[in-house]
């Protein structure tokens, strides 16, 4: 038996909902055919932008979206996409797939987009391959209440008001595709480029600095030394990939061993928060600047037959622990942590959506987020676990449970726990210590694995095959506390009230 404790009486920080944020680029098929097919599409859509999708994405709260990239936004011009689209300019994708992209998705479609799903727009910016003048322009472009020449541009465009813009990233990954800086000569470079990043009217930017990758804190260190000052949160990017072989693994077919490997790599996200934050403390200790995840999620070998630029990979329950693990990680530095992105999200990567012409199917990582959305706002609260750990006769063993508890403003408390185990399931005793405690169970359900079959997914001919289900009939409330089973592989949801 494993046994969860929760102190009701000690709350920690509030959960920023931009931790549950999402990241789509230029990048195979997650913008075009994902996200966006056009208004003349046959593919029920409202104004170009699919319509089956965007209510998925509304379905788990998605909180904030990032745009363009990842690589391609230091190399994207954003002049290119913005008027009558059959007078664009046509580029190369050179760092995906080499596909012509005929910009028929830019700014106003993206701004569209986050209206429709209910988000905020997150823009990372081109440092990379784009000037100061460009960057300043664009943000003027964007939200510039007045009369100026980039302000008549967006009327004549189609857009008289200007949007509202929190959250801009000056660069990406400038130590590799964006640049392949130094971190002095990046720190000296963003200093210069937020400079023209104005606000206007009552319009506030976030500014967002490129940040390290994996637990190199070399980057971190020159940054917040040289520019820790000029920025409001500084984005950390770190990609679950099995490292056994040769190439980065399957999705799908893999053995128990790579179960626990991709698993005990994903905990590995913990280490390098804290190793961040510890630099970062030293440079920042009133903690002005944010820790930012903005790319994280599994990245495998591409499905065969696919192009591999285009990072189209399946998700499987693997994926879904995975989602549960970081999230609880992500939940439980609240303190720190303002806000994540999942790459990607559509089509790409750990994508929440899969698509197929007309067809589209909800990852069992979708299902994750839409048991996780009740975090979103609510107010972390100290909880511990008792239990073992899996995998041991493995080189990757991993804790047995990873968990996160929530308290939201209505009193309701959201417990969260995955079972990281493939080979058994336990029973899970909760309890709940200190203050006034919650008196019924109002929700519980189940995304419920199987040690007999640790990839199963959904696919186009059965798009449910794994999703969540009701657990109330297995949870036992007794006293300040409860009982339930967590079969193997599964991720609960529970919540009092």
């Amino acid at each position: 038996m494993a046994r969860l404790t929760v102190r009701t009486d000690r709350p920690i920080a509030r959960i920023a909902p931009e931790i549950y944020g999402h990241f789509s680029e230029h990048l195979g098929r997650c913008i075009y055919e994902g996200l966006f097919v056009g208004e003349d599409s046959p593919i029920p859509n409202v104004n170009g932008m699919r319509r089956d999708v965007v209510e998925a994405l509304r379905e788990i709260h998605v909180p904030v979206l990032r745009w363009p990239g990842g690589c391609f936004a230091d190399e994207y011009h954003w002049r290119d996409g913005i008027g009558p689209r059959g007078e664009r300019r046509r580029m190369v994708n050179t760092h995906w797939g080499g596909v012509v992209e005929d910009n028929s998705f830019g700014t106003h479609e993206f701004m569209e987009l986050c209206r429709q799903i209910g988000c905020e727009p997150y823009i990372t910016m081109n440092v990379g391959s784009g000037t100061v003048q460009e960057m300043a322009e664009w943000v003027e472009y964007l939200t510039f209440d007045g009369e100026s020449p980039l302000a008549g541009l967006r009327a004549a465009n189609g857009r008289v008001e200007p949007w509202r813009l929190k959250y801009i990233g000056i660069g990406n990954e400038n130590w590799g595709c964006g640049g392949s800086m130094r971190a002095s000569y990046y720190a000296d470079e963003y200093r210069r480029y937020q400079t023209y990043c104005r606000n206007f009217g009552d319009n506030r930017l976030y500014k967002i600095a490129c940040g390290p990758s994996d637990g190199r804190t070399e980057w971190t260190e020159t940054v917040m030394e040289i520019a820790g000052r000029y920025m409001h949160g500084l984005a950390m990017h770190y990609y679950t990939v099995p490292r056994s072989g040769e190439n980065k693994g399957t999705a799908t077919g893999f053995t128990r061993r790579d179960w626990y490997e991709v698993l005990a790599r994903t905990l590995v996200m913990e280490e390098h928060i804290r190793s961040h934050l510890a630099v970062m403390d030293r440079y920042d200790p009133e903690h002005h600047v944010g820790l930012i995840v903005d790319e994280w999620g599994t990245w495998y070998q591409v499905e065969e037959g696919t192009n591999p630029g285009f990072l189209y990979q399946q998700n499987t329950q693997r994926d879904a622990l995975v989602a549960a693990v970081n999230l609880n990680i992500f939940n439980k530095h609240a303190d720190r942590i303002v806000m994540a992105n999942l790459a990607q999200l559509v089509n790409v990567l750990q994508a929440v959506i899969l698509t197929d012409g007309p067809r589209m199917l909800r990852t069992p990582t979708w299902h994750v987020y839409r048991l996780y959305r009740h975090h979103q706002g609510a107010t972390l609260l100290e909880s511990t676990v008792e239990a073992g750990m899996a995998g041991t006769d493995t080189a990757w063993p991993v804790p047995e449970l990873s968990e996160s508890v929530s308290r939201a403003a209505d009193g309701s408390i959201t417990i969260t726990v995955a079972n990281l185990s493939a080979d058994s399931g336990q029973t899970l005793e909760i309890g709940l210590e200190g203050g006034e405690l919650p008196g019924q169970l109002i929700e519980a359900a189940i995304l419920e694995g199987s040690s007999d079959e640790l990839d199963r997914h959904n696919t186009f001919t059965e798009p449910n095959r794994v999703q969540s289900a009701d657990w109330s009939a297995a949870v036992r409330l007794q006293g300040a506390g409860l009982t339930t089973r967590l079969p193997a592989a599964s991720v609960l949801l529970l919540r009092l009230k």
